[in-house]
């Protein structure tokens, strides 16, 4: 590597971003800039997916330095980003730039039927459905 692909573009605690990828600082676990934009068949993105399958991997970490990581890249973000960090670490993903912007698991999720209504009992006396028993 030359030193301007060694030079870091953003760094956390845990992650480093270089101009070849994200580097986790501890493990040595490398993803290279060209596979950072890897998606899946369902238009869901790979890494916050398999990155959440790492024990060691801290999600608000990771997400901070894979959102810098696409910025640097000029790789744009979409739905599927929001959905792909929901999906794999259950925790409020967001799309803006904006740190405080959330986006909730309940937005992303949304049932395809109508609820269920629950059933009402007539209201009955405990006893008359205690004789009804017996």
């Amino acid at each position: 590597m030359s030193d301007v692909a060694d030079a870091e573009l953003f760094g956390n605690n845990d992650w480093s971003v270089s101009a070849d990828g994200l580097e986790h600082r501890d493990t040595g676990y490398f993803i290279s800039r060209d596979a950072v934009a890897a998606r899946r068949a369902e238009g869901l993105w790979d890494w916050p997916l398999q990155m959440a399958e790492k024990s060691w991997c801290r999600p608000s970490l990771f997400r901070e330095a894979f959102l810098s990581a696409l910025e640097q890249f000029g790789i744009a973000r979409d739905a599927g980003l929001t959905r792909s960090f929901a999906l794999g670490y259950g925790i409020r993903a967001v799309e803006a730039p904006v740190a405080d912007t959330f986006v909730t698991l309940a937005d992303l999720i949304k049932p395809r039927s109508a609820p269920v209504t629950a059933r009402v009992m007539a209201s009955r006396p405990a006893r008359a459905l205690a004789a009804a028993g017996a």
